[in-house]
């Protein structure tokens, strides 16, 4: 719910050239916006300057003024011009700009047509809707729809407060969108150059905010290949702390999620608001805290490297962020995230449907594999109940390993004898369906694609290029690179009833200037690129609405929610291994939810670590996720190969309550190395699923008690594992005896509520 209130204040002010209290009024516009479990307000003061005014636990007062203590000094831009400059520097600013005496980290830099990068925006107006408006960016030969929110007519309410500088003529759309239900908040900005010369704009972030202290934790999730949304906790302190990529994309290394929470939340208590950014190339999050220890929060496109040239009328058009607080628990906190990614920002055919359970070839075969070997593993895994094969990378130009081809998307029939509608006919024969590997982002300097146009490849003119993976980067900014790619896709996809594509990019952006760009304006190159990968993304699914799409980037360097948009799922890393999974699965988990996670049992040794667990154990891990095999069905044990129809089973039985039920994680994986433990309880709390895994062994006392979560504790519930009944209380409150014995066991108990 959106309101809006005027509001008449009288205050007074100690004048020291008078000697005495001076009195005046202050009238003010204030925004609040009201979710089941928070307050956000804002004030439009009378100088037109926008204030952010409180973020937190609901109060259900539409008067929170009284908050900017506009009496004091030097809260009071009315009747102290003489020290503006203080005031600039201390104000909780809703939308902070540079240059005019606002010395902390900036919203937004503007660049005017005399050189000056001095902005001042003020308030000009608002309107409320009903409904989620699209954020569209307009580009010289198409316009993108960015991925954003999106809620049904009537579901949600939209605030638009506008803003102006006098000075360049730009202007502001700040857009801030509640859902019904939901306690997360969507935020993105619109700037319109509407003076009559050209700006450039140097910074222009998603999301800001002031909080009125300093004493929170700092949550980011960093890493690296294999080892991705590792959790790092640390207390804020003076100066400032931040979490980036300048690569192109999310990263490996960092993640456009993070957490502000109070010093002594967990799971279940304290106080934690997250932020997320709906976009998937540079960017950045910084936390500062200022002189006065409090704290200011800003997060978009990283500036680093950047510029948008904004002709006269022209637009740009901000990602969104999404904000959730929640005063119970960081565990909260995240199944809001969940449940807002599942319900407003994944699309599609398979929103709310379950996956199919695939086998991929990669780590069975490599690039060693031909149409013969590809139904062998077919024949064996149709047996079994897995039901779709995904050919995976080396099915194309000439490419028997990573060094050529990428760029011609078009069969490599020595390998693929017959074609590949002949090999997908043999699939579907078996009743299997059938899934692709592309990597469209990238071209080989072996290919014929390079060999015709080196100029596609992104490249800074008399430098050499920079090799990854023996491969460079598509200029994705170029219409006619993209055009040409998706014409190659669209004669594989035409050819054959291809059911799942599997969408790779594995390696980061260097060099990043485009020949078609004029020299002032290559700094755009980086946003570009994002936009012509969402451009082709959105035309794939379109046209092709009943294919299952999943990203991958060299495993998770790019799980962020702009990729959602697209795709229901990303492959979550490359790291398989079951015990490396735990802590990659629930950093993941802090905000992406289970049903977009991609997730494998695969061989062992492990190809990544080289351990070994159990065949069990990795099918408990792989069941958080969308769950498929990664191996060589017919080379496993005999032993392994004879539990899958089981493991199959299972996932089917318990894969509706994980795909869309609330996860509540037990166990601190990040402290606690040896043991872990998580849940799944359906909305209406008749079942759970409970998952513990021992990592290490420990003597005597071996069995620990773990207390569930999210169980209704007037009811009881029985278990398949001993068929006790408990009431939810004590199982939440006392807790539940797991009994594990040895390194890399695990557990999965189904708790159902009792007649």
């Amino acid at each position: 719910m959106i309101t809006v209130k005027s509001i008449k204040k009288e205050y007074s002010k100690w004048d020291w050239q008078a000697g005495k209290h001076v009195p005046f009024t202050e009238e003010m516009t204030m925004f609040t916006l009201t979710t089941p479990g928070s307050t956000y307000a804002i004030a439009a003061l009378e100088s037109g300057y926008l204030c952010h005014v409180w973020y937190g636990r609901r109060t259900d007062d539409e008067d929170l003024s009284y908050l900017l203590r506009l009496g004091e000094n030097p809260y009071t831009p009315k009747v102290n011009q003489r020290d503006m400059g203080t005031f600039m520097d201390t104000t909780p600013f809703e939308y902070p700009v540079f240059g005019t005496g606002d010395y902390r980290e900036s919203a937004v830099r503007i660049c005017d047509k005399n050189g000056g990068t001095s902005v001042d925006l003020r308030y000009k107006g608002y309107d409320i809707t009903d409904e989620k408006p699209a954020l569209e960016q307009k580009l010289e030969d198409c316009t993108v729809t960015l991925p954003s929110t999106f809620a049904d007519k009537g579901k949600s309410q939209t605030l638009r407060i506008y803003l102006a500088d006098a000075h360049t003529g730009v202007e502001a759309e700040l857009r801030y969108t509640v859902f019904e239900g939901s306690d997360a908040i969507a935020r993105s900005a619109v700037i319109t150059n509407r003076g009559d010369a050209d700006v450039d704009i140097l910074r222009a972030m998603s999301a800001a905010m002031d909080f009125d202290s300093a004493e929170y934790d700092w949550h980011t999730f960093n890493g690296s290949w294999a080892r991705e949304r590792i959790l790092e906790r640390s207390p804020l302190h003076h100066g400032k702390q931040s979490v980036d990529s300048i690569k192109g994309e999310s990263s490996h290394q960092s993640n456009p999620f993070v957490m502000l929470t109070s010093h002594n939340a967990d799971e279940r208590t304290g106080e934690a608001y997250g932020f997320l950014l709906v976009y998937s190339g540079n960017f950045t999050a910084t936390a500062e805290v200022t002189q006065h220890k409090r704290t200011r929060f800003v997060m978009g496109i990283n500036d680093m490297d950047f510029s948008w040239r904004l002709a006269p009328g022209a637009a740009f058009a901000v990602p969104e962020a999404l904000m959730v607080y929640s005063d119970r628990g960081i565990g909260q906190m995240s199944r809001t995230f969940h449940d807002v990614i599942r319900e407003h920002i994944i699309r599609g055919e398979y929103k709310d449907k379950p996956r199919p359970v695939l086998i991929n070839n990669w780590e069975a075969t490599y690039f060693n594999f031909d149409t013969e070997k590809l139904v062998s593993i077919a024949e064996q895994a149709s047996k079994l109940g897995i039901e779709m094969l995904v050919m995976d990378d080396g099915w194309f130009g000439h490419r028997s390993s990573d060094n050529s081809s990428l760029g011609d998307w078009y069969v490599n029939e020595d390998k693929i004898k017959g074609g590949l509608k002949a090999l997908v006919e043999r699939v579907n024969a078996l009743g299997m369906k059938f899934g692709i590997w592309f990597e469209p982002e990238m071209i080989s300097p072996d290919s014929d694609l390079y060999r015709a146009h080196p100029d596609w490849a992104i490249q800074t003119p008399g430098m050499p290029l920079t090799q990854s993976r023996e491969q460079y980067v598509l200029d994705y900014s170029r219409k006619e690179v993209r055009d040409c790619i998706y014409s190659q896709m669209r004669a594989i996809l035409d050819n054959a009833n291809i059911e799942y594509i599997k969408w790779d990019m594995n390696r980061q952006l260097t060099e990043v200037c485009s020949s078609k760009l004029p020299a002032d304006r290559q700094r755009e190159l980086w946003h570009r690129y994002v936009l012509g990968v969402y451009d082709l993304q959105d035309r794939l699914t379109r046209d092709y609405p009943h294919i299952l799409l999943e990203n991958c980037s060299g495993g998770g360097a790019r799980f962020d929610a702009g990729m959602l948009y697209y795709s229901p799922q990303i492959w979550c890393s490359d790291d398989t291994d079951a015990i490396e999974r735990l802590k990659i699965q629930a950093g993941t988990s802090m905000c992406y939810p289970a049903s977009a996670m991609g997730a494998h049992v695969s061989d062992c040794p492990n190809h990544t670590v080289g351990r070994t667990t159990p065949f069990a154990t990795r099918g408990d891990v792989a069941l958080v996720g969308t769950f498929g095999y990664e191996l060589d069905v017919t080379r496993i044990p005999e032993e392994d190969r004879n539990a899958i129809p089981a493991q199959i089973e299972k996932f089917k039985k318990f894969n509706p309550i994980v795909r869309t039920g609330d996860l509540y994680r037990l166990w601190d994986i990040f402290a606690d190395n040896t043991f872990d433990a998580w849940m799944f309880v359906s909305k209406d709390k008749g079942e759970a699923i409970f998952t513990a895994v021992q990592v290490l062994g420990r003597p005597n006392c071996h069995s620990r008690l773990v207390r569930l979560d999210g169980l209704d504790p007037a009811a009881r519930y029985t278990n398949d594992l001993n068929s006790e009944v408990h009431t939810g209380a004590a199982l939440m409150n006392c807790g539940f005896i797991v009994d594990l014995q040895g390194d890399f066991r695990s557990q999965t108990v189904h708790f159902v509520k009792a007649e």
